[in-house]
């Protein structure tokens, strides 16, 4: 895993998204901020954790981070402005509410919208790769996993509190047999 920064004097926050995929719900987007020293060698991409593991770790990110916030796009901007837009959007949220402001953002793929007077980098696969977007990818994961099992509670029969809105087989079956739901993006295209 590199260094999050090119030096030692810089501060540099890591972003990164969750919930481009889905079918419902929210895409929420994390900025970290981690300590110049900070080393941790289960940090990695949120996708290759255990649920257990990524909880753990976001304690431990909300504990040591420099500085750490979530934003968010809901589904209704999603379907207004674009997946890709409302991804721009969730993660220029979580980097205005920082209380440190960064020198310069590394961001996790390979596009971005520039946030206004930071430079950024765009990294493909930055989750594996740098220590602070495996953060934001960790606090993205969980602080969306937790939206959707919260609204999985009203709506039990999509099972959201398992697939967290992704399509899956079940999730698609459901969309068939219950229809859609308010929180549904309508400009997906679903295949059941």
């Amino acid at each position: 895993m590199l260094r999050p920064c090119y030096n030692s004097s810089c501060i540099e926050a890591g972003v990164d998204e969750a919930g481009r995929g889905c079918l419902a719900g929210p895409v929420v987007a994390a900025a970290v901020i981690l300590p110049p020293d900070y080393e941790n060698e289960w940090l990695n991409d949120s996708k290759q954790l255990s649920k257990e593991d990524r909880n753990q770790l976001r304690t431990e990110i909300e504990n040591i981070a420099v500085a750490f916030a979530v934003g968010q796009a809901s589904h209704e901007e999603i379907d207004k402005i674009n997946i890709l837009q409302a991804s721009f959007l969730a993660m220029h949220r979580a980097i205005e509410q920082l209380s440190t402001r960064p020198d310069h953002l590394l961001i996790d793929g390979n596009r971005f919208s520039p946030y206004p007077l930071i430079p950024h980098t765009c990294i493909v696969k930055g989750d594996a790769k740098f220590m602070n977007i495996a953060a934001a990818s960790i606090l993205a994961k969980t602080y969306r996993d937790e939206i959707m099992e919260i609204l999985s509670q009203e709506y039990p029969q999509y099972k959201w509190e398992a697939n967290a809105g992704y399509p899956t087989i079940f999730h698609r079956k459901a969309i068939q047999e219950h229809g859609f739901t308010p929180y549904h993006r309508m400009t997906f295209r679903v295949k059941v």
